[in-house]
């Protein structure tokens, strides 16, 4: 007799093994109309999957994250059939369902809109057929033949990485056959709503010296309904993406002689850069930081030392030739070997832990081109770094306070809500990725793990997502598109004090390892702009805009005041301009809002006279008239506590 326990604790019993789907339509015949997969023991199946024993069976449908996965991954393979009906000649890669949806890699030529919509039909056509989705096997050495003859070199190499005893499961839908682990829906009716939305280019498997392929991007839901809405988010997505609003407001630009990944921030940008970077250097100031300044570059003698140029060497600009130079050199992928001597310059005693080192830190990393977008992946940026030298007693508080600035700042700047924390944890499967021994990870992942459960932060585990040298949190967000990038790290480092023969003496005059947090506060800048434009959508709290008040007279006979207005405003650090062209009131107020402007001063006549402005704010839209020190007095209480004020009113 096999028991299987479903999701609500209810039970069935079976005298003979079941797959997934007919305990699905045991239960009801709607649910398994609606069935995508299963989850067995808390492990995703096909819902094919015999069950011979007894287990823990939740049926996924597409109103599960994991459910919907697989009916995206049912619309890729629907996608690269329809796309070798009417292309012949293309070759397939990979095609993965992902968080917004799916894609799927082939060798073929670049694809425009129409033909995006004529592969969209040809779709709806494999959709109405209704083929079965079966699923079988077969072994490496007869799956590697298969693909030969199909003449699909891609598969080959993928299946040639397995292992030779790996027997290799394919599914096909009708005549359309695709190496593939699954899980799958039952047919290919089970898709019923769907868009391919965009073509590009894409490296296989990541690699820029290897072919470039086409990679088509797609969506799919359950319903029209939330394929529309979905549609909708990504219409609204466009007009916050940072790439473009970034540009039209001229924040930034990136220039093709200047090279991929090397944005160049215009003053407004600059502004905001600034404004965060001296709040954030006085907050770890108040908070017992002390600051250094190192070089941008290093011998590669250092980061032997470190381990980077073991770990890391790849992702580092290297200036010069290991086997024909006497010297090479390295651009600096962090900071933290550079603190440990600014550390070692002088003895330490126990009383002088911890030692917290802050610097605004401007890093080069070597991404490859395919991974660079606008200003949340480049190749030169700069980062609120810091590195805490601290007794091993001294850790778990030290550690705790990082966790606490970085959420001060996060709360700060509006986006606590929008944020998820990670455990990154090494993987012991992969042992030569890191340094250290397995019981040194183990002590240090479950440090960090006890802490956020005392701090009541909820958080998932990510296996081989850790520095070479140890874990860490990682507190990541999702741009306007979905795609998820780390903002904030904060890492649990035992290991490289013993690299650098980092020591300090205790209490008893002996030599002792200290311990080592590597931590941001916000992390890079330019990422960090890239998240608020999109959050704000270019309407920054104002103490960071880069214009915060626009005096408009009514009229020539008013710019004298105009002037004196702007004047006051400037003693007072306040960003203003004036706008003294001859244009109609309207137009230079639909010009101040289009310019995000949060504050809009009107002056005229009676202005003048009583010495007042026409308040006019993004906020609450015409806030009255006011004096002027009055109003002055108040955007400086706004600006001095951050304060985030609501759109009350739409103007």
């Amino acid at each position: 007799m096999m028991i299987i326990t479903l999701k609500d604790g209810s039970k069935k019993e079976y005298s003979e093994a079941k797959t997934v789907i007919d305990v699905a339509y045991d239960i009801s015949e709607g649910l398994a109309r609606a069935a995508c997969a299963g989850e067995v023991d808390g492990e995703v199946v096909d819902l094919r999957t015999v069950l011979d024993k007894d287990c823990e069976l939740n049926i996924l449908t597409a109103r599960d994250e994991k459910g919907l996965a697989a009916l995206r991954h049912t619309a890729s393979h629907i996608m690269a059939e329809a796309v070798q009906n009417l292309y012949p000649n293309a070759k397939v890669a990979i095609g993965p369902s992902i968080d917004t949806g799916f894609y799927y890699d082939f060798e073929c030529q670049s694809f425009t809109r129409d033909d995006l919509d004529a592969i969209e039909k040809e779709m709806k056509k494999i959709i109405k057929k209704g083929a079965k989705i079966e699923r079988f096997t077969k072994s490496r050495e007869e799956a590697i033949a298969f693909f030969k003859e199909k003449n699909e070199p891609y598969k080959v190499e993928l299946i040639e990485d397995l292992p030779e005893d790996a027997e290799i499961s394919f599914y096909s839908q009708g005549d359309w056959v695709d190496l593939c682990a699954g899980p799958h829906l039952m047919s290919t009716k089970g898709v019923k709503a769907f868009k391919l939305l965009s073509s590009s280019g894409a490296y296989w498997r990541g690699d820029e010296k290897k072919a470039m392929l086409t990679r088509i991007y797609g969506t799919a839901y359950a319903t029209k309904d939330e394929l529309k809405e979905h549609l909708t988010q990504l219409e609204e997505a466009k007009k916050r993406d940072h790439n473009k609003l970034g540009r039209e407001m001229k924040l930034f630009t990136t220039v093709d002689v200047i090279g991929q990944g090397l944005p160049l921030i215009m003053p407004n940008g600059v502004i905001i850069m600034q404004e965060l970077q001296r709040w954030i250097e006085d907050e770890e100031s108040r908070r017992g930081y002390v600051r250094t300044k190192t070089p941008l570059m290093a011998k590669n003698d250092l980061y032997k030392i470190s381990g980077h140029w073991d770990h890391y060497k790849d992702g580092m600009f290297v200036l010069g030739d290991e086997e024909k130079d006497k010297e090479v050199f390295a651009l600096r992928p962090m900071t933290c070997p550079f603190q440990y001597y600014v550390y070692k310059a002088e003895q330490h005693s126990y009383r002088d832990l911890p030692l917290r080192y802050g610097e605004t830190s401007t890093l080069f990393r070597n991404e490859d081109s395919g991974e660079m977008h606008g200003l949340t992946r480049v190749r030169q940026f700069t980062i609120s770094e810091g590195h805490l030298v601290v007794r091993p007693d001294q850790m778990v508080k030290e550690f705790k306070d990082c966790i606490a600035l970085a959420q001060y700042c996060l709360q700060v700047l509006g986006v606590e809500e929008d944020v998820t924390y990670h455990l990154s944890k090494w993987d012991p499967s992969n042992k030569e990725k890191y340094i250290g021994e397995p019981e040194v990870w183990e002590e240090t992942e479950g440090h960090i793990r006890t802490m956020l459960q005392e701090l009541n932060i909820p958080f998932v585990e990510d296996v081989g997502e850790a520095a070479f040298y140890g874990p860490k949190v990682d507190i990541n967000a999702k741009n306007v598109y979905g795609k998820e990038d780390t903002m904030i790290t904060i890492q649990w480092d035992a290991l490289l004090a013993e690299q650098f023969d980092m020591y300090y003496i205790d209490e008893n005059g002996e030599k002792k390892r200290p311990c080592i947090i590597h931590r941001t506060s916000i992390g890079c800048y330019e990422r960090t702009l890239a998240w608020l434009i999109e959050k704000y959508a270019g309407m920054f709290p104002t103490w960071l805009c880069p214009e915060q008040v626009r005096v408009i007279p009514i009229s020539d006979k008013y710019h004298e005041y105009a002037a004196k207005v702007e004047a006051e405003l400037k003693a007072n650090n306040i960003r203003c301009s004036v706008d003294q062209r001859s244009e109609k009131m309207g137009y230079k107020i639909r010009e101040a809002r289009l310019n995000r402007v949060p504050y809009m001063l009107i002056v005229g006549a009676k202005e003048e006279e009583e010495q007042k402005v026409s308040v006019r704010s993004r906020y609450l839209g015409d806030e009255g008239s006011k004096d002027l020190n009055v109003f002055i007095d108040a955007i400086k209480d706004e600006i001095q506590k951050k304060t985030i004020r609501k759109i009350e009113v739409e103007d």
